[in-house]
């Protein structure tokens, strides 16, 4: 399967209640994330697959689209309804969309 071939949606159409998952690093997740979204970084989805919820589209995102476009060719392999947030965290930041530190005060993408 084809990048192109990917179901995505850009960061600013995620509907402010979907199910977010960020596939980034853990230095990235501290540095600034959307606030509500799971962390999984790439490296860990196949040993925590469990964790994805089910009963609705699972928005993937990373920093700019890349990992989470390969997180979700894997989620959709495995049967998730995956979608890949084109442009990652820096669209969804260039947005507007609320960007959140480890601690919970503003954050910023890494």
């Amino acid at each position: 399967m084809f990048q192109s071939q990917l179901p995505a949606v850009d960061a600013a159409a995620v509907p402010a209640d979907a199910i977010l998952l960020d596939v980034r690093e853990h230095d990235e997740w501290t540095a600034g994330h959307a606030d509500g979204a799971l962390h999984i970084p790439m490296g860990e989805i196949v040993g925590r697959i469990a964790e994805v919820p089910d009963g609705g589209r699972v928005h993937v995102v990373c920093r700019v689209g890349g990992r989470s476009a390969q997180v979700t060719q894997y989620l959709i392999a495995q049967g998730v309804d995956a979608v890949n947030v084109s442009g990652g965290m820096l669209d969804w930041e260039a947005a507007g969309r609320p960007v959140v530190d480890g601690s919970g005060g503003e954050g910023f993408v890494l």
